[in-house]
């Protein structure tokens, strides 16, 4: 199974695939997609959505898995994600691949055990799990592999 993970924003999408294979998990690539700050928000969201669409074509995951909005402090942050959210969802409706999101505590625990996980362990375990000889940068697509690895644990842990 080929999963599409997302870590979403306007700004910095992050994007991760990751193969299950037999018992092991074995990440393909990874990368940001990344968006002006000098253009209107139509413009980068506009660019999200292609962007999106055309990895998905590219690579053919089996699932998209997004992570939900997590609500903060800031509700101008909030929207903006909430707006890539949307993005992330219509683009893999159109393709008709099947989509999960995850709460960032979800992820946080299948990626470390701890749902109080910082960046750097995170990134520490996506390194660990996916076998990888660095940190995956930048910090939005490490997010992303982890999110990808949280879709295919949770497969497995519900029998899938």
């Amino acid at each position: 199974m080929l999963t599409l993970g997302i870590d979403p924003g306007t700004a910095t999408m992050g994007w991760g695939l990751v193969e299950e294979n037999g018992s092991g998990l074995r990440a393909l690539c990874h990368g940001c997609i990344k968006t002006s700050p000098k253009k209107h928000s139509s413009e980068r969201l506009s660019k999200l959505f292609r962007e999106l669409k055309a990895l998905i074509r590219k690579h053919e995951p089996d699932h998209v898995a997004v992570e939900k909005l997590f609500f903060g402090k800031n509700a101008k942050t909030a929207i903006s994600v909430g707006e890539a959210r949307g993005v992330v969802l219509l683009a893999a409706c159109e393709e008709g691949i099947p989509i999960t999101e995850y709460t960032p505590l979800q992820v946080k625990m299948a990626a470390t055990g701890y749902g109080k996980a910082d960046k750097h362990q995170i990134q520490q375990m996506v390194k660990a799990l996916l076998k990888l000889d660095g940190v995956p940068r930048p910090d939005d697509a490490a997010d992303a592999l982890a999110v990808a690895i949280c879709h295919l644990n949770s497969r497995r842990m519900n029998g899938a």
